[in-house]
């Protein structure tokens, strides 16, 4: 599983897929806390993405880091019938970035999302963003420009709201290269149809092998980082993170962490608001148990940090108020269906949004996503949601379920959304 991809299924199960050359496939079941074999891929890929789709099926692209070094076209696995099937048409070429070390880095780790229809929106590392179909024997079609001047490796991306999506840093190159501060939104609607992208203020740091975590409220965290992406160190590490806030375009940078974050690290959102941020390093050893004399063990770091956001303090440095969902009709809903949410108590102005629990590895987490929920009625302690009745947009999967009070979250509820 080293170097794999990741994406969880509406049962909750996750799909791992690939690795050091591996075309092996595991399913983790979180119920029973188990792994159990799945079928092996049409090939062999390890640094490819993953996305799960409308219809519950996962697709894969790209992976050339494992296996014969050259692009991987895309296949999707079927959850129903336990099975691959390969996508000949859905063509890794176009993704493709240029990179110091060829094509064994060049098809890693693309942005995907899941949209409408069982389309596959990938935004980069690319300079160029394309549209995948996964119908018949798959199709792609390019949809813009993200940016003009350098393509983004190990970049961050993630969907704040529906067909919004927030992308910054990464490098030219997989390592040995500078990272750049760009940023990004791009807007999205039906697939196949352009994509409008907007450049937004840089950040404050450049960062490649850096972590973004959408929060809650819509703002996204990135985390860690380094100035020049180098596999392997902490060389030029950036300790401060960034919130990004997309109703005012702007970057605030916010306190500390004790150590840093780079290659190999992740970031994910908990369930009480605050974000996991660990790992790093781990010097990749051709065979297992073998020596490790030309890794820098100082730069591994088998350790977490956890950060509060800004939301979770008032003013004066205290401990915000959180109102408390206390109970929800059903742990499974379909999508398009209703939730009846009770708070613990009256809650006037309270809001309603879905996070999908991420998985994140390689600065990938094709996962997550947040959906406000804007159908809401009801006052006082008792609220209905109708949700999306789209699954492109809503995804299938588990969810977090927030209630927000005067910009603070509540500790969430798992939600199952389910077709």
């Amino acid at each position: 599983m080293f170097c794999p991809a990741m994406s969880s299924l509406q049962d909750g199960r996750l799909l791992i897929q690939g690795g050091s050359d591996a075309a092996k496939t595991s399913l983790y079941d979180p119920i029973t806390n188990s792994f159990t074999k799945g079928p092996d891929m049409k090939m062999a890929r390890g640094y490819q993405t993953s996305a799960t789709l409308s219809n519950n099926n996962v697709f894969t692209i790209g992976g050339a880091y494992s296996g014969p070094r050259r692009g991987k076209d895309g296949e999707m696995y079927n959850p129903e019938t336990n099975s691959w099937t390969a996508l000949p048409n859905a063509k890794a070429a176009p993704l493709l970035t240029k990179d110091a070390e060829g094509i064994w880095r060049e098809d890693n780790h693309a942005w995907l999302f899941g949209w409408k229809n069982g389309s596959v929106f990938q935004a980069g590392p690319s300079k160029e963003q394309h549209w995948y179909g996964t119908a018949g024997t798959g199709s792609v079609t390019v949809a813009g420009m993200r940016d003009t001047t350098t393509d983004a490796m190990c970049g961050i991306f993630v969907m704040y709201e529906p067909g919004k999506i927030l992308s910054a840093g990464g490098s030219q190159s997989y390592t040995n290269s500078d990272a750049n501060a760009h940023a990004h939104i791009t807007t999205i609607d039906a697939p196949n149809a352009p994509s409008v992208v907007e450049r937004v203020p840089d950040m404050a740091y450049p960062r490649g092998f850096s972590n973004a975590v959408v929060l809650p409220d819509g703002t996204v965290l990135v985390t860690g980082g380094q100035r020049r992406s180098l596999v392997f160190t902490d060389t030029d590490g950036i300790l401060y993170p960034e919130l990004f806030n997309p109703a005012t375009k702007k970057w605030t940078t916010l306190a500390p962490e004790a150590v840093p974050r780079n290659y190999h690290s992740v970031g994910i959102l908990l369930a009480d608001g605050r974000v996991f941020s660990g790992g790093g390093g781990l010097c990749y050893l051709a065979k297992i148990g073998g020596s490790s004399a030309n890794c820098n063990k100082l730069v591994d770091h088998a350790d977490g940090q956890i950060f509060s956001p800004p939301y979770l303090f008032n003013q004066d440095g205290s401990l915000a108020t959180r109102q408390k969902i206390s109970s929800i009709d059903s742990t499974s809903v379909k999508v398009g269906g209703r939730l009846k949410i009770t708070m613990g108590a009256k809650t006037p102005g309270v809001k309603f949004v879905l996070v999908r629990i991420g998985s994140v590895t390689h600065s990938v987490n094709s996962d997550q996503r947040r959906v406000p929920l804007t159908n809401v009625t009801g006052s006082g302690r008792s609220f209905t949601a109708t949700l999306p009745n789209d699954s492109g947009v809503l995804i299938p999967g588990a969810y977090y379920l927030f209630a927000i009070s005067n910009g603070v979250p509540s500790v969430a509820l798992t939600v199952k959304i389910t077709l």
